[in-house]
C-alpha cells in the first residue's frame, strides 16, 4: 500500500493530538500549573498562541483546568486551520455540554462554574501580527507548540519574548532536536543518508523569502533564550514515540505515520544523492511497515518554560 493517496494535513494536526498529550513533558507542565495557580494578579490571565493550528492546545489547557479566568487569542497564517480551530471548539463546548456565546466581534465565551474564558482565533502571518502589537496588548503567557522549528528562531525569538509583560511566561513545546528514528530498518546506510537529507532540509528552507526553521532548534533554543534574556525554569524531552499495540496504533495514528513517511517523501523526491527508483521503494515499504503494524517512530524533541 503506498499511504494515503491526498494528504490531508488538517487530519494529521488532529490525528497527532493524543500524541502530542502523551508526548508533553510532565515536568515542564507541572511547573506551568503551579506558576499560573500561584498568580497573584486577580485580573485575567492574557494568552497568546503563536502558530495555533485547529486549536488542540486551548482544547488541552481547558481540559486540564489551567484556564479559569483568562482571555486566549490564536494566531495561525493558515484561515483553514483558524476555521477548524473554530469549529472543533464548538463541538469540543457540545461535548462538555457547556453554551459557547461567539460575541458581535467574534470571540467564544466559554463559561462554567469553574471557567470563565474569553477566546479568540486569528488568521494572520506571524510577523504581521507582531509589528502591529507593539503597545497595544501585553500577554502574561505566551505559547508556541509544535512551530518554532518552523521558524527563523534568531530573528523570530526576540520579537515573540518583546510581547510579554515583565515577568511573564513563555511555554515552547515539542521543538524539533535533530532525531528522526524508523525502525525497523530497511537499509541502515540509505535510512541514515535519508534521515541526514532530510533534517538537511529543514535547515535549508525557506518561507516567504525568509529562513524558516532549522533540525536542532531544540538544543539552540537554550542559547537563544538567554541570549534574548529569559530565563528558564524548566525544560524537558518531550520525545514524540509511536509504536503499535496489540489493537494496532491508537486512534489515527497510522494516519499520523503515513503523512510523516509522505513529508519525507516530498521532501527528498528530487534529491541528487538519492536513487529516484531507490527511494520510491524505500517510502513504499516504509508504509507496508506502516498497515503490517510494523513501524516504530521516534522524533527528539524539547520543552521549554520560563519568563522574561
Amino acid at each position: 500500500m503506498s499511504g494515503p493517496a491526498a494528504p490531508d494535513f488538517i487530519r494529521y494536526l488532529a490525528a497527532k493530538k493524543g500524541l502530542d498529550d502523551r508526548s508533553l513533558n510532565r515536568q515542564v507542565w507541572d511547573h506551568l500549573v503551579r506558576v499560573v495557580r500561584d498568580r497573584a494578579d486577580s485580573a485575567p490571565l492574557r494568552v497568546l498562541e503563536v502558530g495555533c493550528g485547529i486549536g488542540t492546545m486551548v482544547e488541552r489547557l481547558l481540559d486540564r483546568g489551567l484556564l479559569t479566568r483568562a482571555a486566549y487569542t490564536g494566531v495561525d497564517v493558515e484561515p483553514k486551520f483558524i476555521r477548524a480551530a473554530a469549529l472543533r471548539l464548538k463541538d469540543y463546548a457540545a461535548g462538555c455540554q457547556v453554551p459557547l456565546i461567539v460575541d458581535a466581534g467574534g470571540a467564544m465565551l466559554f463559561a462554567t462554574p469553574a471557567q470563565d474564558v474569553r477566546i479568540t482565533f486569528e488568521a494572520a502571518d506571524l510577523f504581521d501580527f507582531l509589528d502591529r502589537e507593539p503597545g497595544k496588548v501585553a500577554w502574561d503567557l505566551l505559547i508556541a507548540h509544535a512551530v518554532l522549528d518552523l521558524i527563523d528562531l534568531p530573528t523570530a525569538l526576540p520579537r515573540l519574548l518583546s510581547c510579554l509583560v515583565p515577568g511573564g511566561l513563555f511555554y515552547f513545546t515539542l521543538n524539533f532536536d535533530g532525531a528522526t528514528i524508523l525502525e525497523p530498518p530497511i537499509d541502515p546506510n540509505l535510512d541514515a543518508l535519508i534521515e541526514a537529507l532530510y533534517h538537511r532540509t529543514m535547515d535549508t528552507r525557506r518561507a516567504r523569502g525568509r529562513p524558516s526553521g532549522g533540525s536542532r532548534t531544540g538544543r539552540r533554543l537554550f542559547g537563544g533564550l538567554r541570549e534574548a534574556g529569559a530565563r528558564l525554569i524548566a525544560a524537558g524531552s518531550s520525545d514524540w514515540v509511536v509504536f503499535p499495540g496489540p489493537d494496532g496504533y491508537p486512534g489515527d495514528e497510522a494516519y499520523f505515520l503515513h503523512y510523516i513517511i509522505d513529508t519525507i517523501g516530498r521532501a527528498l523526491h528530487v534529491h541528487s544523492q538519492l536513487p529516484a527508483s531507490r527511494f520510491q521503494a524505500w517510502i513504499a515499504q516504509r508504509h507496508r511497515q506502516v498497515e503490517a503494524r510494523e513501524l516504530i517512530y521516534i522524533a527528539h524533541q524539547l520543552d521549554f518554560l520560563g519568563y522574561i
